[in-house]
């Protein structure tokens, strides 16, 4: 068996104390470091990922991170790890949070009228990021460990949802010099908007975008300076600061810029998902048919998917005939190909057509989790094993790869590996407890010396995590 190490040593340490992280000692006057930002971060993002909001969306996550990374490599700090991500809710947001973490609600993307002002958003996120506004906002100040810091990154992404929140995180952690700095991040929006339009400008998108969605999103959220506590509003768009924005853009060449088809197949897949399926199937068939707006191979994506929702299996299988045929090869659609072959259960060639697809689209997420399903279908558990090894190779922080290496031991009867695995899954998705349940049953599950060492390495070391957080309680 492959020996992995474990794939959340990085992240252990921050389940070490009740608060969630380690007491690093007197943090006094002192830059917090890109270590301890990152630390932060994830353990925001243990709740996040916990929460019922975070989108799962393999499709989703995939178009953000080429989308983010393609801005990123333009940006400050080009090697500095992102990780992009949405949030299912109407609400028009997006945010950074320390080490790179940028969050975007589902309600921006769909009020975003071209793949360049959703550009200019998350630029503006990166530039908080890569310009370290959060350490720069909280250095100086006195704090004995990362938990006060952990407190002001949770008031942080509480107010940029909702100001009842943020004020209930902030009461409820008696940290009141939280107020004060939040009032900081005020002088930094203006940074972030020149950093970021910079960003956005050498990645080739239409600058213009910025303040053009910057007014949007001020009508939107209907957001009237003075309304609520500045330090309540991490993003407060001001007058000052579109036009600030717009001034900038005017001093910059006119670059006509088209959306790429991924971003009008995201939002045709949130505009599918977001519906009912009824209402989503009327909606893309207006739209097919009358041709007054959007992308038309995107509005039939869209199509297709809302059929599939509305158990219209048939249908969408001839719609997509139709969209396969108009299309450019594309990884999504070349995913919702697959989707479309295995409705068909006396396909023969589905294996055959994953195999050439995934060559053509190695790292397309939807794709390998896909292909992985297949396999296990068609009972070919050792070849299952071998594509998900190279994937956790690749990427050994991905719950849903270890989700399917642990079904893939079950099948096979190899029930040591699978609880093994399952261990990951829990420990990933920040249950610490769940982990050392799955690894004690890994411990008596088998009898591999090899793999009771590292069984024996890791439970060991969770349980010491583990007392450590319940003498905090």
């Amino acid at each position: 068996m492959k020996k992995y190490l474990i794939p959340a040593l990085l992240v252990l340490p921050l389940l070490a104390h009740a608060d969630g992280l380690p007491d690093l000692g007197d943090i006094s006057q002192e830059i917090i470091s890109p270590l301890k930002e990152r630390q932060i971060g994830e353990q925001s993002m243990f709740q996040i990922r916990a929460s019922k909001s975070y989108m799962d969306d393999p499709e989703i996550s995939d178009y953000l991170n080429q989308l983010g990374g393609r801005l990123v490599a333009n940006s400050p700090e080009p090697s500095q790890p992102f990780e992009f991500f949405a949030i299912d809710d109407n609400a028009i947001n997006a945010f950074a949070l320390p080490g790179g973490f940028v969050g975007v609600n589902t309600g921006l993307i769909l009020l975003a009228k071209s793949e360049s002002e959703l550009a200019s958003v998350i630029s503006h996120e990166i530039s908080h990021v890569t310009q370290h506004h959060y350490a720069r906002m909280v250095s100086g100040q006195r704090y004995d460990s990362l938990a006060a810091l952990a407190t002001i990154a949770v008031a942080i992404l509480a107010a940029r949802n909702s100001a009842d929140a943020s004020t209930a995180a902030i009461v409820g952690a008696q940290a009141g010099t939280i107020q004060r700095q939040l009032n900081f991040t005020r002088t930094h929006e203006k940074e972030a908007d020149r950093i970021g339009l910079d960003i956005l400008e050498k990645s080739g998108f239409d600058s213009r975008g910025m303040p053009t969605f910057f007014e949007r999103m001020q009508r939107a959220t209907q957001l009237v300076e003075g309304n609520t506590p500045s330090y309540l509003r991490t993003h407060p768009l001001t007058h000052e600061r579109i036009a600030d924005v717009d001034d900038r853009v005017q001093q910059i060449p006119f670059r006509l810029v088209p959306d790429s088809l991924d971003f009008q197949l995201m939002r045709a897949r949130l505009t599918a998902r977001k519906n009912t399926p009824l209402e989503a199937v009327a909606y893309f068939q207006s739209a097919l048919g009358e041709k007054k707006f959007g992308n038309p191979v995107a509005q039939r994506y869209g199509l297709v998917l809302a059929l599939l929702r509305s158990n219209q299996p048939q249908r969408a299988a001839q719609e997509f005939a139709i969209l396969h045929k108009q299309a450019p090869l594309n990884a999504t659609i070349e995913t919702l190909a697959g989707q479309i072959k295995r409705l068909d259960k006396n396909d023969k060639e589905i294996v055959a057509f994953y195999r050439t697809a995934l060559k053509n689209f190695p790292q397309h997420h939807a794709l390998i989790y896909d292909y992985a399903e297949v396999l296990l279908e068609d009972r070919q558990y050792k070849e299952a094993l071998k594509l998900l090894d190279e994937q956790v190779n690749r990427d050994g922080n991905d719950p849903k790869l270890y989700e399917l290496q642990a079904r893939c031991y079950a099948a096979l009867g190899r029930h040591q590996e699978e609880h093994h695995m399952l261990s990951y899954v829990y420990i990933l998705h920040g249950d610490l407890f769940g982990a050392i349940d799955q690894l004690e049953l890994a411990k008596r599950a088998g009898s591999d010396y090899y793999q009771l060492s590292t069984i024996e390495t890791e439970l060991r070391q969770y349980r010491e995590i583990a007392e450590a957080y319940n003498k905090k309680r």
